[in-house]
């Protein structure tokens, strides 16, 4: 099932220094954060699940090899981000903005978040 069934997109992940792991609402709440983040001097993509089960694992991997960091962003209290970390395995920084009750969180608070991982993890090789 895996093999055939896994989906997911990818936008601005070519430079990418942090990239940002979200769907639906919360995954167009980041691509306009993305672009503020850009205008700002922060190369940042995004990586979309359209399968959450499957989770997309292996190429989620294969991206946070070449990234600073990687931050979830759901409508939720942290279900993806257990599957992010995994999918990671420790070999990149996961950090989290997670918001519940219906509560959106602006494009500002991405980047804010965005900001506060940039400042704790260290450059990757070929990442600057």
């Amino acid at each position: 099932i895996e093999a055939a069934e896994v989906r997911w997109a990818g936008e601005l992940l070519e430079d990418a220094e942090l990239v940002i792991v979200a769907y639906g609402t919360a995954a167009r709440v980041a691509r306009t954060a993305i672009r503020q983040a850009r205008e700002g001097g922060l190369r940042a993509g995004l990586f979309r699940p359209i399968t959450l089960w499957p989770f997309p694992s292996a190429p989620l991997a294969e991206i946070a090899r070449r990234t600073r960091g990687l931050l979830v962003v759901e409508l939720s209290a942290g279900q993806m981000v257990e599957d992010v970390r995994l999918a990671v395995e420790g070999r990149t920084p996961v950090g989290f903005h997670g918001r519940t009750g219906g509560m959106v969180p602006t494009p500002d608070e991405v980047i804010f978040a965005l900001r506060r991982l940039w400042a704790v993890t260290p450059a990757r090789e070929g990442v600057s």
